[in-house]
């Protein structure tokens, strides 16, 4: 089939869905020998930079529901790279913080990461890739905080 003849690629949410589905899975390759994958790291590395955040703050940002977040934040407990502790104002609410293991695992993965990310955009002039970035943190920022994932979604990502 030629590439030409599909009309799926004139459609934005296609070709966004179909980039962001390869480069979450070459990222998941490289974020295995931390037994992570893209989400967990996304909420350890969210974390890191904002101690403090609620499980609603974090579900928020990622634009996720909270009950996979939930169960992202267990499992990254269980491995001792974030903990929950009482919220300093809302008794009803945990912050989430992470450890100093927590702290020195996301920046190990970080390179492993940002490896994944040049392997995906190698493709493109190193102008474009810039200008990528650009676009899709405009999009990213003017939606955030709007309409969580569908509560169906696969997790794996």
């Amino acid at each position: 089939m030629s590439a030409q003849d599909v009309g799926l690629l004139d459609d934005t949410g296609f070709l966004l869905a179909h980039a962001s589905g390869a480069i979450v899975r070459l990222t998941n390759a490289r974020l295995a020998p931390f037994d992570l994958r893209v989400r967990h790291f996304s909420v350890l590395s969210l974390v890191c930079d904002r101690d403090g955040l609620t499980q609603r703050d974090i579900a928020e940002f990622l634009g996720m529901d909270p009950s996979p977040v939930v169960s992202l934040i267990d499992t990254l407990e269980a491995r001792g790279l974030i903990e929950r502790r009482p919220h300093p104002v809302d008794r009803r609410a945990r912050e989430v913080v992470a450890t100093p293991e927590g702290h020195a695992v996301r920046e190990r993965a970080q390179v492993d990461v940002a490896a994944a990310r040049q392997d995906f955009l190698k493709v493109l002039p190193r102008d474009e890739q810039d200008q990528l970035l650009v676009v899709l943190r405009h999009l990213a920022v003017a939606h955030l905080g709007q309409d969580h994932v569908d509560a169906g979604a696969p997790s794996d990502a």
